[in-house]
């Protein structure tokens, strides 16, 4: 086994392999383009070929195909493998040696939750999510949304599904992430992608480590066509969120603890967009 984890760790001793094992790891559960891997990165194709052959072969990262796409992504059980060596073997049980901050197994407090929905934009998706979260569950959750562009505006199409689901949209504003990143910002209990590429952007750290998730899908603002068309594209996007956030609100978040929560939150993610319209 420890040639196993020393192999793992001389493979993401690289400093391009382990940018591409943190992007898959920030777009986990997703399974990835190898092109969009290239192109974010700025890896060419060639080269990126071989860092994630290397990453297959420790097994940190499978490959799926469709149709003429490589997909890949982390293979979080042997990921798991290599951190339970080094925190249980290495640390001999004792994370609070090896770790800055407690990973605690311990149940969430019976308070009201803050949580930050991310895009690109926050124009769609991100104002999709916060608005159905706040309607559903605002007794339990204070909900927030941000954009990691400097400059956006809420998009007509979105508003216009929103009025149209009787939705409140008074209150919705487009906002940059750096209004959460203060001093004087909320803790942050859940912070949620809702779109591949603001994944994919290095984030800045969140104080308290909240549980995360990554619930990308298709970003309607990019639909082309008629009216109709481009609307049916936000009302896609907008079912799928609902029936995602419904999944959320129904764990039971103040008796599960963080490694059941983040497990719940993954799976919710897992389930691809398309099936939940």
């Amino acid at each position: 086994m420890i040639e196993e984890i020393t192999n793992q760790l001389a493979i993401l001793g690289h400093p391009q392999r382990i940018s591409v094992f943190r992007m898959l790891m920030r777009r986990f559960p997703d399974t990835v383009p190898a092109g969009e891997l290239s192109s974010e990165l700025g890896i060419k194709p060639s080269t990126l070929s071989n860092y994630l052959n290397a990453l297959q072969r420790s097994g940190l990262v499978s490959q799926t195909r469709s149709g003429t796409s490589l997909l890949y992504s982390v293979e979080m059980k042997n990921v798991q493998r290599m951190l339970d060596f080094l925190i249980v073997d290495c640390c001999r049980g004792r994370p609070d040696l090896c770790m800055p901050f407690t990973q605690g197994g311990d149940a969430m407090t019976d308070r009201k939750f803050n949580v930050l929905f991310i895009c690109v934009g926050n124009s769609a998706r991100s104002i999709f999510a916060e608005t159905l979260l706040r309607e559903i569950a605002g007794d339990k959750f204070n909900v927030f949304s941000a954009g990691t562009q400097p400059n956006s505006k809420l998009n007509p199409f979105a508003l216009h599904v929103l009025n149209e689901k009787g939705h409140d949209t008074s209150v919705l504003r487009s906002k940059n992430i750096s209004e959460f990143t203060g001093s004087d910002a909320p803790e942050m209990d859940f912070v949620f992608t809702v779109c591949n590429q603001a994944a994919n952007e290095e984030c800045p750290p969140w104080e308290g480590q909240p549980i995360s998730g990554h619930w990308g899908m298709v970003d309607p603002v990019k639909a082309t066509g008629t009216d109709a068309e481009k609307s049916l594209a936000f009302q896609n996007a907008y079912g799928a969120l609902k029936r995602r956030i419904e999944a959320f609100t129904s764990l039971p978040v103040e008796s599960l603890d963080r490694i059941a929560l983040q497990s719940a939150v993954d799976d919710i993610g897992r389930t691809p967009s398309e099936e939940m319209t």
